[in-house]
């Protein structure tokens, strides 16, 4: 969702003033709440589902990222190599496939 500028950005002091009602907005509407400190932007509140996705989405990055170094360095096998590999070890401990 976009940001509504006259709901979803707030003073510290309505924010300390109201905190039971900021809380219930970010869980009902999924609107993170820019709270601002002498006029700049300062935090941001919201619910803790959008915060647990935002938070899996970063380690899927990361794991992404990491992944891309190991390519780069040559650490990786092909899929033919893997599944090489794995039909070895299944026909080792005597399934047929």
């Amino acid at each position: 969702m976009g940001v509504n500028l006259q709901e979803d950005i707030k003073p510290i002091s309505y924010i300390k003033a109201n905190a039971a009602d900021m809380m219930k907005y970010v869980n009902n509407n999924k609107n993170s709440i820019i709270i601002t400190q002498n006029g700049e932007a300062k935090a941001v509140l919201m619910d803790i589902e959008s915060y647990q996705t935002m938070q899996n989405a970063f380690n899927l990055l990361r794991i992404i990222q990491l992944s891309e170094k190991d390519i780069n360095a040559g650490r990786y096998k092909t899929s033919e190599e893997v599944f090489s590999n794995l039909k070895g070890k299944y026909l080792a401990n005597g399934k047929n496939i």
